[in-house]
């Protein structure tokens, strides 16, 4: 991971298949990691932030859905637990673990 790149993840709940969709492929556009079917993982810098963040403002509606975008530093990361399934694992690969785990 860069310098000035933060590790974060995506969570939604966006009541439209039209706009999840759209914040799907949002995520997939700025380099995100599909880690379930409303969950992404990945690095971005600052600026990339930004602009998810105003993308995805224009593509949910406010009043019925919500999207968090969660930054961790690899400190916090490294104290994250999976419990259960954790992933989806139909969309993570064991390559994609090993980046992040």
């Amino acid at each position: 991971m860069a310098a000035n790149e933060t590790l974060l993840w995506v969570i939604y709940d966006i009541v439209e298949d039209k706009a999840r969709n759209r914040v799907a492929k949002a995520c997939k556009g700025k380099g995100l990691y599909r880690v379930q079917k409303s969950a992404f993982l990945g690095t971005l810098n600052r600026n990339q932030v930004d602009e998810l963040k105003i993308m995805c403002e224009d593509l949910i509606n406010c009043k019925v859905d919500s999207l968090y975008i969660f930054p961790l530093c690899e400190d916090d990361f490294k104290k994250v637990k999976l419990l259960g399934q954790a992933f989806d694992k139909k969309l993570v690969s064991a390559e994609l673990l090993a980046k992040f785990f």
